[in-house]
């Protein structure tokens, strides 16, 4: 082989590469929000389909062109076994054409619970049981499937704005390599984010909570904001948390994840995790990374 062929490879394994054709496959949790994600997949140009008999999946991706498909696949589609989509996603893992992902939707058992009950819906394995009998069955056929997920999104407090951004920071175009960051704050009497990879507890800063001009007003206040960050033990823990974050997050992008959690939790949510997800967010912008932000629990009632 001469140094000219050798030169080429690289380039030729990227040109195959980009050519391969994106598929994603939804499943999940039946409320967990199936029909959200295929319409956010389908507005960022991905054809999306529901509902396929698995018989016709793989006529389906097989198809010239090169858009890329989104498949919805729950429990109520016909001629579901988890072991046929098992086989189906494997094989399509192995075929060098398709570059092949399995989204995972999740949410806690009384989330859905309630959500069946407020739209009067029956669960598609209780249709005559129990909406609890019915989750229970689901999650437990279910297991292996969220096993071999590439990303598993848990919707129970997701508001559907950050579940588009999740679903497209994973399977959006391949070129856009740079890893998605998203800073949520939130309440310890609340229980963490269940979609978090990192957490941060705040609880160590002084509490604007127990001056009583401050607790009505949140960590988006400047007022909060500089009576947290005059905390003497602020400056040095933030300088230690981005010191620590610079060098982890190219490693993240290296081994190819795609997004980034990252939980800054208080008691309330209202004040100090306020403040530090907020001055997080501005940290990353200052290094050229967009972080999306969220507070999950500022509304919530001060204790």
């Amino acid at each position: 082989m001469s140094l000219t062929e050798v030169a080429r490879e690289p380039a030729a394994d990227q040109a195959a590469a980009a050519r391969r054709r994106r598929v994603v496959l939804i499943t999940g949790m039946s409320g967990a929000g199936r029909s959200t994600a295929l319409k956010a997949l389908e507005d960022i140009g991905y054809e999306a389909v529901d509902n396929l008999p698995l018989k016709l999946l793989p006529a389906l991706v097989g198809e010239a062109g090169d858009r890329p498909v989104a498949v919805g696949i729950d429990t109520r589609t016909r001629d579901f076994a988890i072991a046929f989509v098992i086989d189906e996603l494997d094989a399509l893992r192995r075929d060098p054409a398709f570059e092949v992902r399995l989204v995972f939707l999740d949410c806690e058992d009384e989330v859905l619970r309630r959500r069946f009950t407020e739209t009067r819906r029956r669960h598609p394995l209780a249709l005559d049981r129990p909406v609890t009998d019915g989750i229970a069955r689901e999650r437990q056929l279910l297991a292996p499937l969220r096993d071999r997920a590439d990303q598993v999104i848990d919707t129970s407090g997701l508001a559907i704005g950050d579940l588009r951004r999740l679903l497209q920071a994973g399977a959006g175009p391949s070129e856009s390599a740079k890893l998605a960051v998203f800073v949520v704050s939130f309440a310890y009497r609340n229980g963490l984010p269940r979609d978090a990879d990192l957490v941060f507890d705040v609880r160590f800063l002084r509490n604007p909570h127990y001056v009583p001009e401050l607790k009505p007003r949140t960590g988006r206040d400047a007022e909060v904001r500089g009576y947290v960050e005059a905390d003497p033990a602020f400056a040095p823990w933030f300088e230690r948390l981005t010191q620590w974050l610079r060098p982890l997050l190219p490693r993240f992008e290296e081994e190819g994840k795609s997004y980034l959690t990252i939980g800054i939790g208080c008691t309330g949510g209202r004040h100090r995790s306020v403040t530090v997800a907020e001055r997080l967010a501005a940290w990353f912008a200052a290094e050229g990374r967009r972080a999306e932000l969220r507070h999950r629990d500022i509304e919530s009632e001060a204790a």
